[in-house]
């Protein structure tokens, strides 16, 4: 016999927690697409400014939700234990550096804030999986689903703001496929925990799905926009139809990209259900040795 408690949905982190992953992420994306654009000796300026611009606005929004605005400086007291602390630190590096990048025109130092900026996104993955109390955060697939996504925001959103040539687009496809691949690994990997059932509902739920279909669609649009002929009897400019293309493609994968980051902030993040083997008055003797094991495990 056991006893079960239920799990409740966090309240403590809202949109403004979920509009600093989405700018975090998407803002981390840009840079690299930045970064990327300027080896080939593409325009990167405003690209990368705008990534910039993401992350600082996404950190922002954080230190807007808490209850006294000053108290934020504390996050930079505990590099050796918080990942907040750490993402603060990284943050501290790559706005800067990303400003003097996009001044000076720079390839060699927007490749440098693209390291940084990675940095900064894996410190964003690493905070959800710290917080193990939420079942859906704490999943150890969640740290390559920020990261790609991020990716995937950025490259996706490139096409939207920035140059839309081979490389962008092939950036915006691979970026968008890995997300999808690791959307569904931690989608598997989740469902195989015990206590995450009500968090499986959201994903499963109509509003999630669609966004599903609106990531892969996008996804479809973009390699479209990389595969069409140079010369087609249906669109005569193949030049205009690479850029509907991909612009509709882009908005489609950073749309769903953001409505999933939402999802998981906001509505998918329940504590764990508790489950204790024994009742009142059963006494610990009377356990089997997978009853003992699963009561440690538990608590």
């Amino acid at each position: 016999m056991s006893e079960t408690m239920g799990s409740r949905r966090q309240r403590y982190w809202d949109l403004r927690a979920a509009g600093n992953f989405i700018g975090g992420g998407s803002g981390t994306g840009l840079i690299i697409a930045a970064a990327v654009a300027a080896a080939y000796g593409n325009a990167f300026r405003e690209t990368l400014m705008l990534g910039i611009a993401l992350i600082a606005v996404g950190l922002a929004l954080v230190w807007f939700e808490i209850g006294k605005p000053w108290r934020a400086l504390h996050v930079f007291f505990h590099p050796r234990t918080s990942w907040m602390t750490r993402e603060g630190i990284v943050a501290g590096v790559v706005i800067p550096l990303g400003v003097a990048a996009a001044m000076d025109a720079s390839p060699t130092l927007a490749w440098l804030t693209a390291v940084f900026a990675g940095g900064f996104l894996y410190c964003q993955a690493r905070i959800l999986r710290a917080a193990r109390a939420i079942l859906a955060w704490r999943q150890e697939e969640i740290v390559a689903l920020i990261i790609a996504a991020g990716l995937a925001e950025g490259a996706a959103l490139a096409l939207i703001v920035g140059p839309r040539g081979g490389i962008g687009l092939g950036l915006a496809v691979a970026a968008a496929l890995a997300r999808e691949i690791a959307w569904r690994r931690y989608r598997d990997g989740l469902a195989r925990k015990r206590g995450a059932a009500a968090s499986l509902a959201v994903f499963a739920a109509p509003p999630a799905r669609r966004l599903g279909l609106l990531h892969r669609a996008g996804l479809g649009l973009i390699a479209a926009a990389l595969i069409v002929p140079l010369s087609s009897p249906w669109f005569p400019d193949t030049a205009d139809a690479r850029v509907l293309l991909a612009i509709v493609g882009g908005a489609s994968v950073v749309l769903a990209g953001f409505g999933v980051k939402v999802l998981l902030i906001t509505r998918a993040a329940f504590t764990g259900a508790i489950v204790i083997p024994i009742t009142p008055g059963t006494s610990a003797s009377s356990l089997s040795p997978q009853d003992e094991g699963r009561f440690a495990t538990k608590l």
